[in-house]
């Protein structure tokens, strides 16, 4: 005797019972909102393994403003994330649990790296390309603007 009443239930089925919740279309938005990273610990989630806890990569979805503290299911408040850092997120401020991985607010999505690259980049060429010209004359400042550019988008938005 296991203490269950009724039939046992297999992962499957309980992973078929959770996935109930958000249509594929809304987890696809919820995932892509992180790129792909847990809101939480920022390492990476396996959109496949969507509710099978205990599985690699294995997410759910967490609401970043708790459901009992007035927190609504819309997708600004809809974040990925681990099931375990979930879970021990409990009914924490997403902040809080932010900050026992060192972190102070979600991942950014890849169209907003993108972005970060292209701002990165146009403010790096234009301050290399001042400098350049300082000491190069025109010939200093597209030289120091190309490589300030490069220099700059190649460096990670998450991490500058």
């Amino acid at each position: 005797m296991t203490g269950r009443t009724g039939p046992a239930r297999s992962r499957t089925n309980l992973r078929h019972e959770f996935d109930m919740r958000y249509d594929e279309e809304t987890r696809k938005a919820i995932y892509a909102k992180t790129n792909g990273l847990c809101h939480l610990c920022w390492k990476p989630i396996a959109f496949s393994n969507y509710g099978a806890h205990g599985t690699r990569g294995a997410w759910e979805v967490d609401h970043s403003v708790p459901v009992s503290e007035g927190g609504t299911d819309h997708l600004n408040n809809l974040f990925s994330s681990h099931t375990a850092c979930n879970r021990s997120k409990q009914a924490a401020s997403s902040l809080s649990a932010r900050r026992v991985h060192g972190k102070t607010r979600a991942p950014m999505s890849a169209a907003r790296v993108q972005r970060a690259r292209i701002e990165n980049a146009l403010i790096g060429a234009f301050a290399a390309g001042l400098c350049g010209a300082r000491f190069g004359g025109p010939v200093g400042f597209w030289i120091g603007a190309i490589i300030g550019g490069l220099v700059s988008y190649e460096t990670d938005p998450e991490v500058a």
